[in-house]
């Protein structure tokens, strides 16, 4: 059957699946495999998924160059089953010290502690947390000072954690948000330091979940797939309300000693990031869920972690023991342009940054022996 030019025009418009096949049989072929028809057409943004056709040295660490202390690590109500699981793996690539920093308070803190240090105590470090159930009742925070001695004197913690709602989501009875700097908490604070023990608190998120969610935004594509993380104005402060109020907070108590979790979400301003550590001589930074920040500009992270190499602490965030090895490959090697191991973090490559050894021990292990009260110095090197 012999087709016009003008009906096969018609029947391309009507339906685009019959141009496909008419290619085939031009091009000889029986019919299209599903291979062929899923590269005959336009991928979407969330399908593109180039592969790199750069070849470079590569090096896969998998294990750490020294043992190392995950400063940030999240296990809530651990089994003892999944406790010497835990230690198994940790073997595996020198990983000493875990520090779960959702311990909980009163009871369920104990429990943890019981179940984590009780089973390895050289392995693990409980951190407490608040609890905001009697916020709206007068006298809030010298009660929650109190609750948080007992934790630590009788309870097994090490730390305190405060979570991402602080600043955000708390609110008072009221409906007013409850300030990063609000003085109801100062006894807190302050009880922390007699105590002799860091706070690790996350403030904020990334800057541009605060951004209008258009074609400027570097993260668009993960804010549309995870459309939660977004920050809009109507519903949370500004992104600087919340790093002004986190730093009165730390001026304010300089006897306590803040661990600014994510690299303080100033990863992509690293500059910035060293001028607010000069001002806070009690202010430190993980690199927990924030390694893609530091492995897009190598030379600056290099440079930034040589100079401050005695503010900054190994973390992780959610744990998974393979995920570990981005973090060896970034700090102990130069590899160039790698796929980062989560990508809906980072839609870049990232490049190590080897920095020398004398700072990978800081950043592994001593900064944290330095902050954290209780940890067993024997199994680090000197």
């Amino acid at each position: 059957m012999k087709l016009e030019r003008t009906s096969i025009f018609a029947l391309a418009t009507a339906v685009p699946a019959f141009v496909l096949l008419l290619t085939c049989v031009h091009a000889g072929a029986p019919q299209q495999d599903q291979a062929a028809q899923k590269y005959s057409r336009t991928p979407t943004i969330e399908e593109y998924q180039p592969k790199s056709t750069l070849v470079t040295k590569e090096h896969k660490i998998e294990r750490a160059k020294f043992p190392f202390i995950d400063i940030h690590s999240h296990h809530w109500n651990p089994t003892p089953e999944h406790v010497d699981q835990l230690v198994k793996e940790m073997d595996t690539i020198n990983l000493r010290v875990i520090v779960n920093l959702s311990g909980g308070t009163g009871d369920q803190l104990r429990q943890t502690v019981a179940t984590m240090k009780g089973r390895h105590p050289d392995r693990f470090v409980v951190f407490a947390n608040l609890s905001y159930d009697d916020l709206n009742t007068p006298g809030y925070g010298k009660r929650a000072a109190a609750r948080l001695e007992q934790d630590v004197k009788s309870g097994g913690a090490q730390g305190l954690k405060i979570f991402k709602n602080f600043g955000m989501d708390l609110k008072y009875a009221n409906g007013q948000r409850v300030h990063v700097d609000d003085p109801e908490l100062d006894p807190v604070w302050d009880k922390c330091a007699e105590l002799g023990i860091p706070v690790l608190i996350h403030i904020a998120e990334p800057s541009a979940f605060f951004d209008p969610w258009d074609y400027h935004n570097e993260r668009w594509l993960e804010l549309k797939q995870f459309p939660g993380r977004a920050r809009p104005p109507d519903k949370y402060p500004p992104f600087e309300t919340l790093i002004a109020e986190r730093n009165h907070l730390f001026a304010k108590h300089p006897r306590t000693n803040f661990i600014a979790a994510h690299l303080a979400f100033h990863g992509n301003d690293l500059e910035r990031l060293g001028e607010t550590l000069d001002e806070l001589p009690n202010m430190y930074v993980d690199i927990a869920a924030v390694l893609a920040e530091l492995g897009r500009q190598p030379y600056s992270a290099h440079d930034f972690l040589v100079k401050y190499q005695d503010r900054v602490l190994m973390g992780k965030d959610i744990y998974d023991v393979n995920e570990y090895k981005w973090y060896f490959r970034a700090l102990e090697t130069r590899d160039e342009y790698f796929e980062y191991y989560r990508p809906r973090h980072a839609f870049w490559r990232i490049y190590g940054f080897q920095v020398p050894d004398e700072v990978l021990k800081k950043v592994y292990y001593q900064n944290a022996l330095n902050l954290v009260p209780g940890i067993d110095r024997k199994a680090f090197p000197d």
